[in-house]
């Protein structure tokens, strides 16, 4: 594990006074938020510039990724039927123009809770007309139907994150399989064209300095590219906690602009570097590929 992290990944402190007041509206609503439950190193930024990615079905995960800071436990079959109201209610109080919505892994639930996703999406459709809507997903345990109800609900960006390459899958996302998360995403590429002519985008994101090589992510890039995937987040593993899996090497910001290229070369649309998560600046990532 290396010693200490590297000058390129010291984050500066943010706007208290915006900061704060995002964190309070949220709190008010009582909205969980990925920024939080995830300890993610951009929440400073994202809440300052009066932004969040809210995070849906609860705080507690069905899974226990070896990556993730979300706690595990069992939520009981449990699904607030008012949150999509708060959703919707937050993302037009924040004044938000690219609205994105992810959740835990509910494998306690029939539908792994797609209904829920459809629930928050209406919501914010009707709260919000001229708002794009991005859904960052779980697996839905491979359940089709599940898929297909989002799919059906018309998200702008349809994102599911394959996290790691095929080796390394079953040590940082136990309970998910590699090949079927690429099988969803194919799904979502074809949903994408034949309902939508091409103009919806799915998206998928990695992790890197988890002990992966350089040819492994190259087989990953074009994997994504030839089952029709957009764009692709690419950004530094930040070990969460002490029981999560250790950080194996930083990444150099020079192989993620040559990551990124590789993706151009490809028909890929790569965001690359060490701060880059699947959901951070999505609104101006959705603005500049959908241009």
């Amino acid at each position: 594990m290396p010693a200490r992290k590297p000058h390129w990944l010291s984050v500066r402190p943010p706007s208290a006074g915006a900061f704060r007041a995002t964190g309070e509206l949220l709190r008010r609503l009582e909205l969980h938020t990925v920024c939080d439950a995830a300890r993610c190193p951009n929440k400073g930024e994202c809440y300052a510039a009066g932004t969040a990615t809210f995070l849906i079905l609860g705080e507690r995960c069905t899974r226990s990724c070896g990556f993730c800071a979300v706690w595990h436990g069992d939520p009981g079959g449990v699904v607030d039927e008012d949150e999509p109201r708060r959703v919707a209610k937050a993302a037009r109080l924040l004044g938000l123009r690219h609205v994105v919505i992810t959740s835990v892994t509910r494998d306690d639930l029939a539908d792994g809770g797609a209904s829920q996703f459809v629930a928050v999406l209406r919501a914010v459709r009707a709260a919000m007309p001229a708002a794009t809507v991005e859904v960052l997903v779980p697996d839905f345990g491979g359940d089709e139907d599940a898929l297909a109800a989002v799919l059906a609900a018309g998200p702008e960006v349809f994102n599911h994150n394959l996290e790691t390459v095929p080796r390394l899958s079953a040590k940082v996302r136990p309970g998910a399989a590699w090949l079927r998360s690429l099988g969803l995403l194919r799904r979502a590429a074809e949903w994408a064209e034949t309902a939508h002519g091409g103009r919806r985008l799915v998206k998928t994101g990695l992790m890197v300095g988890l002990g992966e090589t350089r040819e492994e992510l190259d087989r990953v890039l074009v994997e994504c590219a030839e089952n029709g995937v957009h764009v692709v987040t690419i950004g530094q593993y930040l070990q969460p906690r002490r029981d999560r899996v250790p950080v194996a090497r930083f990444v150099s910001p020079e192989e993620f602009e040559e990551l990124a290229a590789r993706g151009r070369e490809l028909g890929l649309r790569v965001i690359a570097g060490p701060f880059v998560r699947s959901s951070y600046r999505a609104a101006e990532a959705f603005a500049e590929v959908a241009r």
